[in-house]
Formats: structure tokens, C-alpha cells, sequence
């Protein structure tokens, strides 16, 4: 009788996980009949959001604009940053058979880059289309979207067809970068195929090999930053936290390959974020049975994280004024001050 109840419910459980097949999120898929595991993972791929307490602004009694890096070379942070992805050089990097990831799990670029080529994501510039010197991409001013109807514009956007779309993201490097030979050889009509360059004299001359563009794999990023509002809530009598953006970075190189700073790629809005991290899976440095999903991560705050600017009357990053171990001592002087407040309220 036993092994008859044990029988159906296995049988059960692999039905179950067959059906599984328009779950978002990654999924492994055995053979038919066979369940890789002791029971069906559902949670995760299955969860929903847990939606936000909602705040008046005649609430807040207090608050402060903070921005924060999320250092990936840190141990702690490596969650957000394995397992790694990557393309195979001698297939198109266009094409997403040439995209080899993980079977059950991604890292947080493989899940946003995904989400961005099909659309379920909404990709901000980091600075003004027009003016490229003016840096205010933290504000969602100018997206670029995915439409069937390829509208022509938009306000503070512009509207794309899919095909256009993908082009517009590929050629304005958001997830991807120009790989440049640093010791070109010129040729003229090589195999009936021309690259153009313009050197630094504004000379003209065909470069063969031709430059190349390749996608921005996991191991490229270096850097998360995120846009969060500290406040207290006197309905509630809690100071909270909510993330309002998300923007990945990569090391920005020279024609050499030497690195000459930080390259913000574009910013996402994290409310919008949710709706994809919830279903997928965070790997436990512990326990494989406690699993959470990405939005449980940053809703419990589990990465490290140094302060780069506060809303000031000065409107300045940390940089601008501090550098080096004098702007880590900034960093932590401003968390405590945001922890002195909070113990200052309950303090008779």
C-alpha cells in the first residue's frame, strides 16, 4: 500500500513538472516521467509580488534620497553575479542559440538582458539623446520602447518595431560593445567587404577585419547601482526603504583596452523589476531547500553596498569632494546618520 501511495505521487509530481512549461523563469526539463529532485520546485517560478505598503505624502515626516553601488567583486554580492554566461565566438551574437546560460539558474544581467530584447523590460538612457554631456538617466526621462505599431514617437520616448528595436539597443551599445582591433591593417575592397574608420587626423581608410559587436556577457559587469528613498512613515511609525532604479556598469576602455573609468549602461525601473525578479531563483549559500528569488534579495537588502551620493543642496556625487578611503569614511558617515535618526525616534 505503501509503495502504491509513493507510486501516485510521483506520477503526480512529474505531471505536475511537465506542465511547467510556460512558467517564467528558468526551468530544467528531464525526460518525460522524470522529476530531478524530491519534490517539485514551484514556489520561485509560481510566486507572485508582494505589493508595496501604500505611503501618503502627508505621511512621510522624513526622508533622503541616497544612491548606492553594489560592489560585484565582493563575496557577499556574488549572488547577483554567478553563474556566468557566454557566447560562442564562431556562431552570429545575434542569435540567442549562441547564448549559453545556466539551465536553472541566471545571474541578474543574464535575467535583464533577457527581458529587455523581448520587451518586458523598459530600457532608460543614462543621459539626455541630445545633449550627451547631461547625465539625469536616474530620472526615467527617456526610454526606449518595443511597439507592434512602430509609432513614431512618443513623450520623453520613442516607440520601435521589434526588428527596430533590437537594432536601436545593439547599435546604441546598451548591452552590447564595439570590439576595435588596436592595430588595424588597411585594406581596400577585401572579399567585396569595406569597413569604414576615421582616425584621430580625420583620415578615412578601410580596416579589415571590420569592427565587430559583441554582447555584454556577466562577467562584463562589474557594478550595480541603485536609486533608493530612505523615510519615515508616521502612519506605520517605521523608517523605510524603497529601491526606485536599478542601472548595470561596466569598466569604459580607450581604443587600447585600457580602463579609464565606469561606463553607466541604462537604468530600469525597480517597482517595474519586480515583476520579473520574483520567478527567479537566488542560489542559497547554505541551504538548496531556501531558495528566494531575486526580488526577495533586494527586498531583504542581502548584498553589500556603498553610499556614492545623497541628496544634496550641491547636488554632488561623493567624488566630487572625497576620494578614495575619504570617500568610504563619507559613505559610512551618512548611513549613520540615517541610523542615528531612526534610534533617536525610540530614544526617551
Amino acid at each position: 500500500m505503501k509503495k502504491l501511495i509513493f507510486s501516485l505521487m510521483m506520477m503526480s509530481a512529474v505531471l505536475v513538472l511537465n506542465a511547467q512549461g510556460d512558467i517564467r523563469g528558468p526551468i530544467a526539463n528531464p525526460a518525460p516521467g522524470v522529476l530531478d529532485g524530491v519534490y517539485v520546485k514551484e514556489h520561485i517560478p509560481t510566486k507572485k509580488v508582494v505589493p508595496y505598503e501604500f505611503v501618503r505624502e502627508a505621511d512621510v515626516a522624513w526622508s533622503k534620497r541616497v544612491w548606492r553601488a553594489i560592489d560585484l567583486r565582493e563575496k557577499f554580492n556574488h549572488p547577483l553575479y554567478y553563474p556566468l554566461d557566454d557566447f560562442q565566438d564562431d556562431m552570429d551574437p545575434t542569435d540567442f542559440d549562441a547564448w549559453r546560460r545556466n539551465p536553472t539558474r541566471w545571474s541578474l544581467w543574464s535575467i535583464i538582458r533577457y527581458h529587455i530584447i523581448t520587451g518586458d523590460l523598459t530600457l532608460y538612457s543614462p543621459f539626455d539623446p541630445d545633449w550627451q554631456k547631461w547625465k539625469d538617466g536616474d530620472l526615467f526621462k527617456y526610454p526606449f520602447l518595443q511597439s507592434e505599431k512602430g509609432d513614431p514617437t512618443i513623450i520623453g520616448g520613442t516607440f520601435l518595431t521589434d526588428s527596430i528595436y533590437r537594432e536601436e539597443v545593439k547599435s546604441m551599445q546598451y548591452l552590447g560593445k564595439e570590439i576595435i582591433d588596436p592595430n588595424p591593417q588597411a585594406y581596400t575592397n577585401v572579399d567585396g567587404y569595406d569597413s569604414v574608420r576615421v582616425d584621430a587626423d580625420g583620415n578615412i581608410e578601410t580596416v579589415y577585419p571590420p569592427n565587430e559587436f559583441a554582447w555584454l556577457s556577466g562577467e562584463d559587469i562589474v557594478q550595480y547601482r541603485i536609486k533608493e528613498d530612505w523615510f519615515f512613515d508616521n502612519e506605520r511609525s517605521v523608517l523605510d526603504v524603497r529601491i526606485i532604479g536599478l542601472c548595470p556598469v561596466v569598466y569604459e576602455r580607450d581604443d587600447n583596452g585600457n580602463i579609464t573609468g565606469l561606463k553607466e549602461l541604462f537604468w530600469l525601473y525597480f517597482p517595474e523589476c519586480r515583476y520579473v525578479f520574483q520567478n527567479f531563483f537566488v542560489q542559497s549559500r547554505h541551504n538548496d531547500s531556501q531558495r528566494m528569488s531575486f526580488d526577495d534579495l533586494f527586498w531583504k537588502r542581502m548584498f553589500q553596498s556603498y553610499i556614492i551620493k545623497e541628496s544634496n543642496i550641491y547636488d554632488r556625487e561623493l567624488q566630487n569632494y572625497r576620494a578614495g578611503v575619504d570617500a568610504l569614511l563619507e559613505s559610512e558617515k551618512i548611513k549613520e546618520k540615517i541610523f542615528i535618526f531612526e534610534h533617536d525616534l525610540w530614544s526617551f
